[in-house]
């Protein structure tokens, strides 16, 4: 007979797989997808940035920055307001100055 801490222990492992499984999986694009910037709402970004200043999903400062992408099925990104396949240059290069260090 299973004990009830080995079912507990085997449902909390079952979550944490899938939660794990999850934020890996945001940061893979399949080849019908491609990079759109320009349209991200601050902290909804997929991975890094143009401007590289981080690497990680969920860290764009404002709401339409140039620099920061989603992954977006192919054909969408030009078809939204703003949305580019390139970085937009303008927006990603002010948003790597506002990080900056001030000593610098």
């Amino acid at each position: 007979m299973v004990s009830r801490k080995n079912i507990n222990t085997l449902l909390a492992s079952a979550v944490v797989a899938t939660m794990a499984g999850g934020i890996g999986g945001a940061h893979a694009m399949g080849s019908d997808q491609e990079k759109c910037y320009g349209v991200v709402k601050a902290g909804a970004n997929d991975c890094g940035n143009a401007a590289k200043t981080h690497a990680c999903a969920g860290h764009a400062k404002t709401d339409a920055d140039g620099g920061e992408w989603l992954g977006l099925p192919k054909g969408t990104c030009e078809k939204l307001v703003g949305g580019s396949t390139s970085p937009i240059e303008a927006k990603a290069k002010d948003a790597a100055e506002e990080v900056k260090d001030p000593a610098e």
